[in-house]
This record gives C-alpha cells, structure tokens and sequence, in this order.
C-alpha cells in the first residue's frame, strides 16, 4: 500500500469516528420548517424519557405504565393541529360537508384512513416525507422535557387548554372561552392558547389527534423507537378534547378509536422526516 493510500485510508477512518460519535440531535438542522401550504414545523431533538404517569398522577389510566423510551432521531413536528385550510388546499371540497368553519380551526370529523389518503397526497408534492407520529414521539413532544402532568405542571385550568366546552356535557370553561371572544360547543382556532416549551400549540385539549399506532399494553422495558403493537382493532388518540374533561388531556393519557370512526372530537398534526 503506498503512503497516498495509507493517507486516505486513515482520513476516512478518523472522519467515520468523529460522525459516529456524535449523536444525531446535535447536526445543525433548521429550527423550524415551513411548506407551501403554511403547514409550520419545529425540530423535535432525540433524547430519552419516561412514558407513561406515576401510580400517584390523578386520573390515571391503568394502561398509563411508566417506562423509559428513547427517541434516537430528531424530527419535526407540526406545531398545529391540520387546520380546515389545509386540509381544503390537500383533498379539495369533497368533505368538506364534514365540517363549516374558519379555516383555522383544526380539521375534526377525519377517520384516520382519511389521514393516511391526506398524507398520501401531500407527499407527492415533493416537499418531504410527512406522516402521523408514533404514539411514543407524540409523548415526547408534548413533554418537552417535563414529567409533570401537562407540560406547565400538574393542574390544569381553562386559560392553559381548550377542554369543559361542551354544553351538554362538561361546560367547566364555557364562561371563560366566552369571555375571550370563543365559540361555544366547538375547539378553539390553533394558536389560541401557549405553546409548550418547545413551541407546539395545543398537545393538551383541543381535540383528539390520532397517532400512528394500533392501542395495546407498553413493553415494561427500556425501548428505543417503539412503534406500537404490529396489529390491532383500535388506532391511538392522544391529547384530549374540548368535549369534555381536563384530566383527559394529560401527557400520559391514552385513548383509541376505530380507523374508520370520523369523530367531531378528532384531528390529527403530522411529522416530517429528517432523511
């Protein structure tokens, strides 16, 4: 072997250790990202944390088992819920009958079949790879680093999230929405409350957002990626809901649905790859 091949032989060996040893998190990426349909997008970094609640945490599930998982790429996360606006600028006005309203308000009354066909659509337009996030990175995100019930702390009230709006069956807030210029019987435009730390609108209430997985019981182990049981009958929804009640839209709280169920409590944000 010549020296020239010696040489390069050993840059490629030092250049594979430095890239290999550095987490993914850390490579410079966008903080934010936004497309062609206004569909706005912030850098989820990897990392590891506990899913699921404490066995003290009130209201909580039984399903709700805690367990480390870690996120071992960053991603982005949409910030909003799909709003009525871009749902028409993907699939046109045919379901539109489904829902009237502003177009900011999130698109509900979406099966998560409906979902799979909008994201279809959308990732022929070339402008990324987009799909439902796993239950477990949709945890993650609306953590954001806590391990407290919501992401502020461990109470929740009708100034943090939009829950108790529901005239026939949980009006806790309706007052106050009211007060604040807000429609009755119905979830709030996206960006009406704060962010969570990292910057995402409405992980707690609002309406359902459906993840990717099929529902079954967590692995008790420590789990890298988990993708969620390989079948199923019922579809993950995460986050709760104007509908009813506010310990329903604790981080850890869990919820199912049919695939094919279109529910005016349900909606649905993506994630778009890093490739």
């Amino acid at each position: 072997m010549t020296a020239k091949n010696v040489s390069t032989t050993c840059f490629i060996f030092i250049a594979t250790m430095i890239l290999v040893s550095f987490p993914v998190s850390i490579y410079s990426f966008e903080k934010t990202y936004t497309n062609t349909l206004e569909m706005s997008f912030v850098l989820i970094p990897s990392g590891t944390f506990t899913m699921g609640s404490p066995t003290n945490e009130p209201h909580r599930g039984s399903s709700e088992v805690r367990h480390q998982v870690t996120i071992s790429k960053p991603f982005y996360m949409q910030t909003t819920e799909v709003t009525v606006k871009q749902w028409h600028s993907i699939m046109g006005r045919r379901m539109m009958m489904f829902q009237q309203g502003a177009d900011n308000l999130p698109m509900t009354r979406v099966s998560w079949f409906d979902c799979m066909k909008f994201i279809k659509r959308l990732n022929k337009l070339g402008q990324g790879k987009y799909r439902l996030p796993t239950e477990a990175e949709w945890e993650y995100a609306a953590r954001a680093g806590t391990s407290t019930a919501y992401s502020w702390g461990g109470t929740i009230d009708c100034e943090k999230a939009m829950y108790g709006n529901n005239s026939l069956k949980d009006d806790a807030c309706q007052l106050y929405y009211r007060s604040i210029g807000l429609q009755i019987d119905q979830p709030a435009p996206v960006k009406t409350f704060n962010p969570n730390p990292w910057g995402l609108y409405d992980m707690h209430g609002n309406v359902w957002e459906w993840c990717r997985d099929w529902y079954g019981d967590y692995k008790k182990n420590t789990v890298i990626d988990p993708p969620g049981p390989k079948s199923g009958k019922m579809r993950i929804r995460r986050g709760g809901s104007w509908f009813k009640y506010g310990y329903s839209c604790r981080s850890a709280n869990r919820s199912f649905g049919h695939p094919a169920t279109r529910y005016n409590t349900t909606g649905f944000r993506l994630v778009r790859e890093i490739p």
